[in-house]
């Protein structure tokens, strides 16, 4: 199992030196992957409950920095990490200059880039970057064919609903042929049925093992009925933990507890199939110092077993 880390990005680490030093002493420590996700706000009266926790939106989320400039910044001082987003909120950006974006990430990387995608929680987020909070399924897919076409086509032409593209030479292609990996998140049956059917991968959350392998056995299956090779398809997990001094409940696990019960999580999800896991430290720390001990901890015990 590969073992990633969340880049600095949001919360007590937003200075830039932070994103420095933690992707240089994550890729000497061995980790294989960084990761970033993406928030534009915080509304002081939301829609929509945080999904996670009591609903209440994590104080840390309230500074949050760009993903793909964080990213950017990791693979201008690092050579070997893999380089990911989890999650993109994919909508929120017009695909024409997305494409252009990730290919620039992935040439800069030297072909490092994950390209993880969602499709976010937030209406207010959504009504903030003027997109329709409905069809977002319909906008995705669309999305995806107009990605597909600029990193893959020689001669670029879109005619949709919602994005049209004259002929044209988008002459910039990712090092990665015939693209990054595209990742998807989501856990409705709508979204899993698009992991199976179209993307390299699924990206999981934090949750007990039983819900989480039962989800990714129903992207196997879609993925089987489209006639796609199942072993082709990666799960990479997230972990938001919550580390505590004394251990934690097991029905607390891994959302709560000590750094050796998430470890011995982590380990229990490498045996159940899990190809990535990465933790997210910048919830339960404050500086560079502790998350680099706590991430030498947990990759050095994960590894252990």
């Amino acid at each position: 199992m590969r073992i990633g880390l969340a880049v600095p990005q949001y919360g007590a680490f937003t200075n830039p030196d932070d994103i420095v030093q933690v992707s240089r002493a994550a890729e000497a420590m061995g980790f294989d992957g960084l990761w970033a996700g993406d928030r534009i706000l915080a509304p002081l009266d939301p829609a929509d409950r945080y999904p996670g926790g009591d609903g209440t939106l994590p104080p840390e989320y309230l500074s949050f920095l760009d993903p793909i400039g964080v990213l950017t910044l990791a693979a201008a001082v690092t050579d070997r990490v893999r380089l990911g987003t989890s999650t993109l909120n994919v909508l929120w950006y017009p695909p024409v200059l997305l494409a252009r974006t990730l290919t620039t990430l992935d040439l800069i990387s030297h072909g490092r880039l994950d390209a993880g995608f969602g499709l976010g929680w937030s209406r207010d987020e959504y009504e903030a970057v003027n997109v329709s909070w409905a069809g977002r399924g319909a906008r995705l897919d669309e999305t995806l064919d107009v990605l597909e076409k600029i990193w893959s086509d020689a001669v670029v032409e879109h005619d949709g609903p919602r994005f049209s593209i004259p002929p044209s030479t988008i002459g910039a292609k990712p090092v990665q042929r015939p693209r990054p990996p595209i990742l998807l998140a989501g856990f409705t049956p709508a979204g899993l049925s698009r992991v199976g059917r179209r993307a390299d991968g699924w990206l999981g959350v934090g949750m007990p093992l039983p819900y989480l392998t039962g989800m990714w056995e129903s992207i196997l299956r879609e993925a089987d009925a489209a006639g796609r090779d199942r072993s082709a398809l990666r799960l990479v997990q997230r972990l938001n933990p919550r580390l505590t001094g004394e251990k934690a409940e097991p029905d607390q696990i891994p959302f709560r507890g000590t750094v050796g019960q998430l470890i011995d999580y982590a380990r229990s999800a490498a045996g159940a199939g899990v190809h990535e896991i990465f933790i997210d430290l910048q919830q339960t720390t404050t500086t560079t110092g502790e998350m680099l001990d706590i991430a030498a901890a947990f990759i050095e015990g994960v590894r252990a077993g």
